[in-house]
């Protein structure tokens, strides 16, 4: 259990630092994984490498996280903020100016006989530590951004997860299709061979026939619908024409789920709450940086001015300071306030939203479950058994050829509405992961070690 029991790690991978590079993004998946991992219990063997043409959810999620663009992004929304940081962490230029004076006038300033040359310095003294706050401001918003590409890729291996159960349901689908036909093939040599020996009428060869030939249509349609579901999966990470030809895993091998207060309570560790304290985090440095807009910043400058008449030479300084910088920038400050103040409240409203769906995902699952258990321990061996006594029933002129196939049908229609609530179960446990950011199993999980 070493590799599932590495989920533990979950709530350290969503604090990962920024990444640059594919290399740093497979180490987000190695992280990550485990919590998707856990959704299908898989054999063990088949996680740390799938046989030729299978395809598993492990390596599908690597691909994923490793070769889809949508995470590419973030490195060039970073690459913007280490420039932004650099600009920030700039000290107040210094300026040159000049200065020309008692030119082009009359009288003894005529042309430039009177001109005054000043050659000078300046610069700003910034006051209130507003290079220091302007450096946490761009520091908090990496924080958010990274924040942000957490989220991204905790939906991106959701729908990694989700795409995977598709192609698993397809599977199963396929293969019930591919039972129902050989039941039909089956059903038309028994007719048959009754029709030839005279104890049942021609024309129901000819609905056996019939029978046949929707059984084959639906194979068709399973494997077409199988095509797609590989294709769409495959797509998420760039390849257009799938190379694997079945996923592996147990759609049925499904756990109970904890209690609901249990899953809410972890719900506050999901990445999309957690951007919001990254959000107020980003929020109070741009606080603090208006706040600090509020202490002026002096002006100095320091040159030297020449007098063409005499060719003396003498000493220029200056220095002034804007007023009312504190009254002027109050309402820069109430706006940052009640920026950083929103973040609270939409937090809120999002725990609210996401304990809604938490409730409708598990109540969903729960459902799911109750079916399962239904079909597999009581409707389906009943229908089963009651399958082979009409079978033998019509053989033996007891019953008609109606009352065999409605017996076969509804035995389909049953393991068709069990592949239907295991894949229902399968979903709603992968939406229940990704609210909660964690393993459904994670108790039983730190148990077996």
């Amino acid at each position: 259990m070493k590799k599932i029991s590495d989920a533990r790690l979950l709530r350290g991978c969503l604090l990962h630092p920024m990444f640059n590079n594919s290399p740093q993004r497979l180490g987000l998946w190695k992280r990550l994984q485990p919590l998707f991992v856990s959704i299908i219990l898989f054999n063990h063997g088949a996680l740390a490498s799938s046989a030729e043409g299978t395809l598993s959810l492990e390596t599908a999620m690597e691909l994923t996280l490793t070769q889809n663009p949508q995470l590419r992004v973030f490195d060039f929304r970073d690459e913007a903020l280490r420039g932004q940081a650099e600009t920030a962490a700039l000290k107040p230029a210094i300026e040159i100016g000049a200065d020309v004076e008692n030119i082009v006038g009359t009288g003894n300033v005529q042309g430039v006989d009177g001109a005054e040359l000043t050659v000078s310095v300046s610069s700003v003294i910034e006051l209130g530590n507003k290079r220091e706050a302007r450096m946490a401001s761009i520091g908090a918003r990496r924080g958010q951004l990274n924040a942000e590409m957490q989220v991204d890729a905790l939906d991106l291996l959701g729908e990694v997860t989700r795409r995977y159960i598709e192609n698993l349901a397809a599977q199963n689908r396929l293969s019930l299709a591919q039972d129902a036909e050989s039941l039909a093939r089956e059903t038309l040599q028994i007719v048959q061979d009754r029709a030839s020996a005279g104890a049942t009428p021609d024309v129901e060869v000819l609905r056996a026939e019939a029978a046949l030939s929707q059984a084959e249509l639906l194979v068709s349609s399973g494997e077409n619908q199988l095509r797609y579901a590989q294709v769409a999966l495959a797509e998420l990470w760039g390849e257009t024409n799938p190379t694997f030809e079945s996923v592996t895993g147990d759609i049925y091998q499904i756990e109970e789920t904890v209690s609901f207060e249990n899953l809410f309570s972890r719900v506050q560790q999901n990445p999309f709450i957690q951007i919001f304290a990254s959000e107020e985090r980003m929020r109070e440095a741009e606080v603090r940086l208006a706040r600090t807009q509020s202490t002026a910043d002096p002006r100095w400058s320091l040159g030297a001015r020449r007098f063409q008449e005499g060719g003396d030479l003498g000493l220029v300084a200056g220095f002034s300071i804007p007023l009312f910088s504190a009254t002027r920038n109050r309402g820069a400050v109430r706006s940052a306030i009640a920026a950083r103040d929103e973040v609270e409240v939409r937090r809120e409203v999002a725990l609210l939203n996401l304990r809604t769906q938490l409730f409708n995902a598990f109540q969903n699952r729960q459902q799911a479950l109750i079916t399962i258990d239904t079909l597999q321990t009581r409707t389906i061996p009943l229908l089963t058994e009651a399958l082979s006594e009409t079978q033998a029933a019509y053989e033996s002129g007891r019953y008609s050829y109606l009352e065999w196939v409605t017996a076969r049908q509804e035995l389909i229609g049953a393991r068709s509405t069990l592949i239907d609530a295991a894949t229902a179960a399968l979903r709603h446990g992968a939406d229940i992961e990704q609210l909660t950011a964690e393993p459904l199993l994670s108790p039983l999980i730190d148990q077996t070690n």
